[in-house]
């Protein structure tokens, strides 16, 4: 798709709305991961520095349409004005009124203020399009650099983006630029690694990677299914049993149209998901009645390097094992540092996304090491599965 970018903006003197995604973790009040504040920076700065009004705006957890001081977005001026080096960053008390258009009014050329939780009104979510006037009463162009939000059909994210001229940020725009290099126009060979727990969550996913990639790594509680739909038993391990049908489907799919689908041929199994439980390594086919599949083996870690070096393109959603509990993680922390390598080495074009991928990659030592890992949950899934996300089809 096409679509306007700040190089096509021209905003000197001009109020920016800017929608962000400041719903970043917590933890006993403070900030425990900072990674969407300082993703948004370049484009804040961007727009400052050609004398933009920046008005920033976004929504914090889900407080039902209520105004509530744990999820107000307050505390979060102090975290954006660190982040962008002690540059000042005013606040106004609601979205839309008079609290924030007094802050609006005193904001200088190049100043930065941020608005309140959009979510405190019940017509952000209804995507409301008086609502939306009231926010575009504050702006004169529309800037979105929430591709994690542009899955919601909200007033922020739609819109208002067709009240005012609009445009994607610089998150925005890289985000888009590595999906759609990886999904539209990859260098093949493209193999896609799936995992997470279950398949019933993913057949769309699936379905639009089978129909792009060359070779589907399928892992996780995920491999399990298929192993149960293919005959293998699975002991107590986690296992959709009735989709197996589903899974038959989607290999018979897969071998029609060419594509391989790899599956583990060995296993880390324990009688428990437990740290420090009794484990065994065994051949995929050997899993005992009373044992859980918790990790790939080192020979499916070997089996699946080889492939991802022969390939030109990867796109990675859902951890390979249990990686959470130790020592469950070694074959995602192995195949992550691999991958990694490949990077490095300017073989290989490596694109993550979703909160599990992303928390396994971080353990691996190694989310700053793949070409783009995206911070993006439910749009980066929307995205792989072919659908269209209404933040993004409003930039058009």
């Amino acid at each position: 798709m096409s679509y306007r970018t700040l190089d096509n903006l021209d905003v000197a003197g001009k109020r920016v709305l800017l929608r962000a995604d400041l719903n970043v973790p917590m933890h006993d009040g403070r900030i425990s991961d900072t990674t969407r504040i300082d993703r948004l920076v370049p484009t804040i700065l961007e727009l400052s520095r050609a004398g933009a009004r920046v008005v920033v705006m976004s929504h914090f957890g889900r407080p039902d349409g209520k105004a509530s001081a744990k999820l107000s977005l307050a505390p979060l001026a102090a975290a954006l004005q660190s982040a962008l080096g002690g540059k000042r960053v005013a606040f106004a008390s609601d979205c839309i009124g008079a609290p924030a258009a007094a802050m609006v009014a005193n904001l200088a050329n190049g100043d930065v203020g941020l608005l309140e939780n959009l979510r405190f009104h019940a017509a952000e979510e209804a995507n409301d399009i008086g609502f939306a006037r009231s926010l575009a009463a504050l702006g004169d162009i529309y800037v979105n650099d929430a591709f994690s939000a542009a899955h919601r059909a909200h007033a922020s994210t739609q819109a208002l983006a067709k009240l005012l001229p609009a445009a994607a940020g610089r998150l925005m725009q890289a985000e888009l630029d590595a999906l759609s290099h990886a999904l539209e126009r990859p260098k093949r060979p493209l193999i896609a690694i799936v995992g997470g727990a279950k398949v019933s969550t993913k057949l769309d996913l699936l379905g639009n990677l089978l129909a792009k990639v060359d070779i589907l790594v399928i892992g996780g509680g995920m491999a399990n299914t298929f192993l149960f739909a293919d005959g293998i038993g699975v002991g107590k391990s986690l296992c959709e049993r009735d989709m197996a049908a589903t899974a038959r489907g989607i290999a018979a799919k897969a071998k029609e149209s060419g594509k391989r689908i790899m599956l583990p041929i060995d296993a880390v199994i324990a009688g428990k998901l437990e740290s420090g439980v009794a484990v065994t390594t065994v051949p995929i086919a050997a899993v005992p009645a009373d044992q859980m599949i918790l990790d790939i083996g080192p020979k499916s870690v070997a089996q699946i390097a080889t492939e991802i070096g022969g390939c030109r393109t990867l796109i990675w959603n859902g951890p390979l094992g249990a990686f959470e509990t130790s020592p469950f993680d070694a074959g995602t922390t192995a195949v992550a540092r691999d991958v990694a390598r490949l990077v490095a080495s300017g073989n290989l074009a490596a694109i993550a996304g979703g909160g599990d991928t992303v928390a396994a990659l971080a353990h691996a030592g190694v989310k700053d090491k793949l070409t783009y890992v995206s911070t993006a949950g439910g749009a980066f899934l929307e995205w792989i599965e072919g659908k269209e996300l209404p933040g993004v089809a409003a930039l058009g």
